[in-house]
């Protein structure tokens, strides 16, 4: 068991409309199986949180991170892995057909852009009391109403 908490990168893509990227993780995931989530994952060893978010975006969209709006919190959490983490998210912008997302093969199975009044969705597939994901989208409405967007 790690003593340190894993550092971990979400990307919030906002959509020229104002809509946030949302994906559908596979059924097979260890962590959150079949739920939505943002883009991001974990850092790399001695990688930094911006190149971490590029990799990312790029790996599970296609997409590339064209800049950082700002940041939108920073979350600890642990899985039911028992592994800590610290998780800072971002709202970003990425170059890129907005279409067409390129999913990230056996990990997401489905894509949604979200307007604020649909983020009830981001609870399917949660255990009862894990409103994370919606909680960090929340906040994420909220950073862009910040910088009038």
């Amino acid at each position: 068991m790690p003593t340190e908490p894993l550092r971990c990168a979400g990307a919030l893509i906002v959509h020229d409309d104002g809509r946030l990227f949302f994906q559908r993780r596979s059924p097979e995931r260890r962590l959150f199986p079949n739920a939505w989530d943002v883009v991001g994952g974990h850092l790399e060893p001695g990688e930094e949180i911006e190149d971490a978010l590029s990799r990312e975006v790029a790996e599970e969209t296609g997409w590339s991170l064209s800049h950082v709006l700002g940041r939108i919190g920073e979350f600890r959490w642990t899985g039911d892995d028992g592994v800590p983490r610290v998780e800072t998210d971002f709202l970003v912008r990425v170059d890129g057909d907005l279409t067409r997302p390129r999913l990230e093969a056996g990990k997401h199975t489905e894509f949604r852009w979200l307007a604020e009044r649909d983020l009830a969705v981001l609870d399917e597939n949660r255990n009862a009391g894990d409103g994370q994901i919606r909680r960090i989208a929340e906040d994420a409405f909220a950073a862009l109403r910040s910088i009038g967007l």
